[in-house]
């Protein structure tokens, strides 16, 4: 039994938009739908995403003790097991306990998303004759990335010098400053877009894009897990069905046209405030239950080289939310790369999940690339109700965005309207 006590703040509004102001039955409703399609909540829905991924690859499971005929529990493969796992000390930070005892000064993953602005000089005049700015918004990103995403599940092996292999799970120490990229794109090693100044460290999914786009590698040494395994593919599976069927129980279908689609987006929060909840819900238990797997330290007390509570859990993997947000930043670059190919467009600014670019008219279907058949083109953004393709974010003026640019705002912040710019960092 769960308790879900609305005047202690069960529901966060931010998780759980305008569930507390419902009639009973309608909250009945929110959660029970919840239940059902992802997991009986259990606190914040970060810690609900963080429960799910533990359900659905439990660490242990019945076995038959051969000398006894008895059965007892034992480790279920492909899970993360019983006992937390020391990070390798570029993966941790410098007050885990392992990190912190051996005064490690190597440097550490800067696996982020991005959070990028073009520099203004970059603009042509052709782009700002351009009126329109338009920010697509990628579904559910970090999910679209969780697909299918090979993570390493044993302990990290040190090695020197190591030959690179886009299929080894792990944190690789590579220059990859002398790549030189178009700088009206962001750099694809950086999360904020900027060249990398020298060696630094990287998942595998970062240093293969590095491979792919022509580039030699030559890691100085590498933290690499032999065991290996898709994690992360059920809980994929369960939250990516969760969230198509809510959109369509809002009326956002797979059936529809692109046009449809927009038009349905528009109202489909509207249309069923209930499932608009849920379908929030579960967009913020995927991206909690990612951030999950690196939880700080908290509470101002703490010092250095103590444990804390969320190091202690099986579940406490900086790597495998390395290897998410390095996927999905990847795969946002190379969406990117083939829009400039296949337009000529540029984008201004990019916010995580969110690109905002200059536009000749107010709608997504002016800027994004389709086959003479009417077909998108396969590579480039696209609309879309599933993880990882494309929705309307914001429309606003080009001079709205260069304004903002110029002040060292990013526009894909504020370019679905609202609040706008009061504060960058909001």
């Amino acid at each position: 039994m769960q308790l879900a006590i609305l005047p202690w703040d069960a529901l966060d509004e931010r998780s759980w938009p305008g569930v507390s102001a419902m009639g009973p039955a309608d909250i009945a409703r929110v959660l029970g739908v919840y239940a059902q399609r992802v997991i009986t909540p259990r606190g914040s829905t970060a810690v609900s995403g963080l429960e799910l991924m533990t359900a659905l690859r439990p660490p242990t499971r019945p076995v038959r003790d051969e000398a006894t005929g008895n059965w007892v529990s034992g480790l279920n493969p492909g899970s993360l097991g019983t006992e937390p796992m020391d990070p390798a000390p570029p993966e941790g930070q410098p007050e885990h306990p392992a990190v912190f005892r051996t005064g490690w000064k190597g440097g550490f993953l800067r696996e982020e998303a991005f959070q990028w602005v073009r520099d203004v000089d970059t603009l042509t005049a052709e782009d700002c004759r351009l009126p329109w700015a338009i920010g697509l918004d990628l579904n559910t990103a970090f999910l679209a990335a969780a697909a299918r995403l090979t993570v390493g599940l044993s302990e990290p092996v040190h090695l020197l010098h190591p030959a690179f292999s886009p299929k080894v799970p792990g944190s690789w120490l590579v220059d990859l400053s002398h790549i030189d990229l178009d700088p009206r794109l962001p750099s694809p090693f950086t999360p904020d877009g900027t060249r990398p100044a020298g060696p630094a460290w990287y998942q595998t999914h970062t240093v293969a894009y590095a491979q792919e786009l022509g580039h030699n590698v030559e890691p100085l040494e590498a933290y690499l897990r032999k065991e290996t395994g898709a994690y992360l593919d059920p809980w994929h599976d369960r939250l990516k069905t969760a969230y198509v069927d809510t959109l369509a129980d809002l009326g956002v279908t797979k059936d529809l046209t692109d046009e449809q689609f927009l038009t349905a987006m528009e109202a489909h929060k509207s249309a069923d405030p209930a499932m608009a909840a849920v379908l929030a819900a579960i967009k913020a238990t995927v991206k909690g239950g990612i951030g999950k797997l690196f939880e700080n330290p908290q509470g101002k007390h703490y010092k250095e080289g103590e444990p804390w509570p969320a190091m202690m859990r099986p579940t406490w993997r900086p790597d495998i939310r390395a290897a998410v947000i390095s996927k999905a930043r990847v795969n946002m670059h190379r969406k990117m790369l083939n829009m400039a190919k296949m337009t000529g467009l540029f984008p201004l600014a990019v916010l995580s999940d969110c690109v905002v670019y200059p536009s000749p008219g107010p709608s997504p279907l002016d800027i994004l690339p389709y086959a003479t058949s009417g077909k998108p083109q396969p590579g480039a953004f696209r609309l879309g109700p599933t993880p990882g393709l494309a929705k309307l974010e914001g429309v606003q003026s080009m001079d709205w965005a260069v304004d903002l640019m110029e002040k060292g705002l990013n526009p894909a912040r504020h370019i679905k309207g609202g609040d706008a710019v009061l504060d960058d960092g909001e």
